[in-house]
């Protein structure tokens, strides 16, 4: 909502301007971001949801820890244990170390996927556990509603790497009082204009 946000400064600039301004800025400002926010957990949800990009069924995996951190999304045109391995060896590869659980729904591509890439660790496949796996994927959601949908495979991916690392920043931690809410809340604005080199107001 940035040029909505600009507007109500009397600063007039286009839907496409702001876009631009994204993709020359967004990851640098993700991967920033990535470098501040706390280690991952050592338990790992993971979840696949359906989205529709110019016809076509894609299907967004996402891995997040037990606190709800986005750990990592790949946007893939299969739903398979190649696509599984695939995210995998990307989390892998990411954090460096493999989690104490990995917990999935019962897809059984999981299940192939982790005996090749994680044979050593404990795997849980049960619907009610994944629930934080889940509810991970509404951001996406609002957000694909109001772009209206994604137009293809690679913009998305793109674009939700980037959304991901910002909306962990500004998260709000479950079983939280609203004191502790505003501090995380200031706590976050101090990292975003450190990051993005404004001064925060």
């Amino acid at each position: 909502m940035v040029e909505e946000m600009l507007a109500a400064r009397g600063i007039g600039v286009s839907y496409e301007t702001v876009r631009q301004w994204a993709l020359k800025f967004g990851q640098g400002f993700a991967n920033q971001i990535r470098r501040r926010l706390p280690a991952a957990g050592d338990k790992w949800h993971l979840d696949e949801v359906v989205i529709t990009i110019a016809g076509r069924k894609h299907w967004l995996w996402r891995a997040v820890d037990q606190h709800g951190v986005v750990l990592d999304i790949l946007v893939q045109s299969r739903r398979n244990a190649k696509a599984a391995k695939r995210l995998l060896r990307k989390l892998l590869k990411k954090h460096g170390i493999a989690p104490r659980v990995v917990i999935t729904d019962k897809l059984a591509s999981y299940a192939a996927a982790k005996r090749v890439v994680m044979p050593g660790v404990e795997h849980r496949q049960h619907k009610g556990l994944n629930n934080r796996a889940e509810n991970s994927h509404q951001p996406t959601r609002r957000r694909e509603r109001i772009m209206k949908r994604f137009k293809s495979a690679r913009q998305a991916q793109r674009f939700l790497s980037v959304h991901d690392q910002v909306a962990n920043l500004f998260r709000r931690p479950a079983n939280t009082n609203a004191a502790a809410h505003r501090t995380s809340r200031a706590q976050a604005f101090r990292v975003w204009a450190e990051v993005t080199g404004i001064a925060s107001t």
